[in-house]
């Protein structure tokens, strides 16, 4: 679920106050806050997307032939004993 940022709307030129809230796409925006009751604004920011660890990036990352290539070595673990070998 996305994580949306809230600020408190304060009327008296008190330093307001930021939160997150996780919540579902599909849910409404908050008008007060969860805690204290006081009305809110969501804050627009830009998001926060990792696509450095996508899945066919892990794929790229843990093929055979790089990681030999780049000078290590693979190793198995045999089943019955346990005990790790070179591939």
């Amino acid at each position: 679920m996305p994580i949306y940022t809230y600020t408190t709307i304060e009327t008296n030129g008190s330093e307001p106050e930021i939160f997150e809230v996780e919540q579902p796409i599909s849910a409404p925006p908050l008008e007060k806050h969860p805690v204290n009751g006081k009305p809110v604004k969501r804050i627009y920011d830009s998001p926060n997307i990792n696509i450095q660890y996508t899945p066919g990036r892990e794929r790229e990352l843990s093929d055979t032939t790089k990681i030999k290539k780049a000078g290590f070595k693979i190793f198995e673990r045999d089943k019955i004993s346990k005990q790790y070998f070179e591939k």
